[in-house]
């Protein structure tokens, strides 16, 4: 009954809220005749991330053409990708986790060792998608967004394995390091001709990148020779690290990992002799290894643990002891655990509705009350179950 009464009150207010354009985070929305304009949902919220408060929980706000090439390249579920393709548009919604964490950027001290964040939860309670809402927040503040969009692919189903030409004892994965140099130019463009540096690199007897030289040569070297693109990504990742938070430096640094639990697991991969590759013999993940430790200031890290991608671990494992293991709790602790669970009520209803309005539910029954208390039912109310089971109505 309380569903109920809560779909009757939203469904009410639709009829009487249209759009509002406003100019920053602090205006007042203003009413007008609801005969002037189409009236649109209360599901929708404004578009700015840093705005995002308690008060909007529930709602949804559109990531913008521009954004979604930009600063997610290679950072959205392929579900949401093809959902944004099907409704024309992409739209995040308003989750408590998010908006906890972006809280905490806003009021934490840059100048002491960056601090960890880590969203877990059950399987499809959207880690991610609170993950890419604070990746969307860093980056309209003007951070450099260092951002792995899943850390699970880096120690299975690689196509080419290869010695590394730097460190005999590890190996490279030059395919997926260059792939990962693109995304990261596309994102961070501006920064590439601002930031030099700090050391010389050697890739070969006679390819060099000097002292001084841009940022945005060191990623075009691992682009343009594949061969050398992990050890590239290596070079960057300590030139990140060494200068985030210096005076003459002049940006912040979010590193963002989805599935950091990898980094601590089994892999899939194998060597000649058919014995298994431990993740730290990997030279990506060896050096986002070094990433994870907080000695290093001016930004913040932000993970979420993941269980699809997760080798060799129970189905039923979320805890953040469970997936990443002695090991793996000991290098990220301390940090703050961030739990992302289920839809509440109030945020199923905004989903409802926000699948009402892009005419995603066709079925006659999905549109009963009826029907919504089955597909409450049947997803006890978890995004991803929900996500999947409204695609088939």
């Amino acid at each position: 009954m309380a569903l109920h009464r809560l779909s009757f009150r939203l469904r009410q207010t639709v009829a009487h809220v249209r759009p509002v354009h406003t100019s920053g985070c602090g205006q007042q929305q203003q009413e007008a005749p609801a005969e002037s304009e189409e009236p649109i949902s209360i599901f929708r919220t404004q578009s700015e991330p840093a705005c995002h408060s308690e008060k909007h929980l529930g709602q949804y706000y559109t990531l913008s053409p521009a954004h979604i090439r930009t600063v997610f390249p290679h950072g959205l579920p392929p579900r949401f990708q093809q959902q944004v393709k099907t409704f024309n548009e992409g739209c995040v919604m308003v989750r408590q986790p998010a908006v906890e964490v972006i809280s905490y950027l806003k009021k934490a001290d840059y100048s002491k060792p960056a601090l960890r964040y880590l969203f877990y939860g059950f399987k499809g309670s959207g880690k991610t998608m609170s993950l890419c809402h604070t990746v969307h927040f860093c980056y309209t503040q003007g951070w450099l967004v260092l951002h792995i969009p899943d850390a699970h692919l880096w120690v299975k189903n690689c196509k080419e394995l290869l010695p590394s030409s730097h460190n005999a004892s590890r190996f490279d994965q030059p395919l997926q390091a260059t792939e990962w140099l693109r995304n990261f130019k596309i994102t961070n463009e501006p920064f590439l001709s601002k930031i030099k540096t700090k050391q010389r690199y050697a890739w070969t007897k006679r390819e060099f990148t000097e002292e001084g030289r841009p940022l945005g040569e060191l990623v075009d070297q691992g682009i343009s020779r594949v061969k050398s693109s992990s050890d590239v990504v290596g070079a960057l990742m300590k030139e990140l690290r060494l200068q985030s938070g210096q005076p003459e430096s002049g940006f912040k640094l979010a590193v963002a990992v989805d599935g950091v639990n990898a980094l601590w697991g089994r892999s899939t991969l194998t060597k000649e002799d058919k014995s298994a590759v431990a993740p730290e013999e990997l030279t990506l993940v060896y050096n986002l290894r070094k990433l994870m430790r907080n000695d290093w200031c001016g930004g913040a890290i932000i993970t979420t643990l993941s269980q699809t991608g997760s080798l060799f671990t129970p189905t039923s494992a979320f805890l953040p002891q469970a997936l990443l293991g002695k090991e793996g709790f000991d290098s990220m602790d301390p940090f703050v655990p961030v739990s992302v669970s289920d839809y509440s009520e109030k945020e199923f209803e905004s989903c409802y509705l926000y699948y009402l309005d892009r005419h995603w539910l066709q079925h006659p029954q999905s549109r009963t009350q009826e029907g919504k208390e089955e597909l409450v039912f049947l997803t006890n109310r978890n995004p991803s179950s929900l996500e999947r089971l409204c695609a088939s109505l």
